[in-house]
């Protein structure tokens, strides 16, 4: 692996939990990079790590060992303010419940992180703003409100607020998650059409059909990165291990 060349480059990452005396391995052993002008999906069955691997991604939390490089900036310990103040330059999240302020217009929404970094002038934040509406096609909504929108032109803005701050890379949780199938299927397109014109997407799915669209497929399984034929051959024996549990419960029943 070369950091160098890599907006995100993880190096032997771990990640443990520990409540009372029990401890939970959520990430064990995790390499992963992340090249500028990717579009990678991070798919797993439910309880894999696809969250805490992403939290740690967007710096809203810490691993337990290993490294983390992201655009550079070597971050895996780094204080809480330090953290704050890259995440906000070189990270745009989407998220699956959209995370917009109600009482704020879109405009005022897509404009916040501007706000947050501070050293820009009004004029450029409101012509930021304005470019990152064009391009996810919601210019014409600007002085609406969250609840006058449908979910779809919701995850829209949601995507223009990751945008504004031209971010090194744009972080996906789950973004179709809330959404039903036509304008799921209308913000992956979008997705893609933002990596078509350069952007960087790292995107969390639980969903098979949108992990295919990503040009670069993880595959996680038990907290481990493995490769497709591995995570065929382990989601088989989850698969059987479940049809057993239910057929000795069944049995027990009869």
């Amino acid at each position: 692996m070369n950091p160098s060349s890599s907006v995100i480059a993880l190096d032997g990452i771990r990640k443990v939990f520990q409540a009372d005396e029990v401890e939970t391995h959520a990430l064990s052993d995790v390499h992963l990079a992340v090249h500028r002008g990717e579009y990678v999906s991070i798919s797993g069955p439910s309880g894999c790590g696809k969250t805490t691997l992403l939290s740690i991604l967007g710096l809203l939390d810490t691993a337990s060992a290993g490294s983390y490089v992201l655009n550079g900036h070597d971050v895996a310990k780094l204080d809480a303010a330090a953290r704050a103040r890259i995440r906000n330059a070189e990270i745009g999240f989407i998220f699956q419940a959209f995370n917009l302020i109600g009482d704020l217009t879109v405009q005022e929404n897509v404009e916040l992180p501007l706000t947050y970094r501070g050293g820009i002038g009004t004029a450029e934040r409101r012509a930021r703003v304005h470019e990152a509406l064009e391009r996810v096609g919601m210019a014409h909504r600007m002085r609406h409100y969250p609840a006058q929108l449908s979910g779809g032109q919701q995850q829209r803005v949601a995507v223009a607020r990751a945008l504004v701050g031209k971010p090194a890379i744009l972080l996906a949780d789950e973004p179709t998650g809330n959404l039903d199938s036509r304008n799921g299927e209308a913000v992956m397109a979008l997705l893609d059409e933002l990596h078509k014109g350069g952007a960087t997407i790292c995107m969390v799915t639980h969903d098979a059909r949108y992990a295919e669209l990503a040009q670069r497929k993880i595959r996680l399984f038990d907290g481990r990165v493995v490769d497709e034929e591995t995570f065929d051959r382990l989601r088989r024996e989850d698969e059987q291990r479940l049809d057993a549990l239910i057929g000795s419960r069944e049995g027990l029943q009869a």
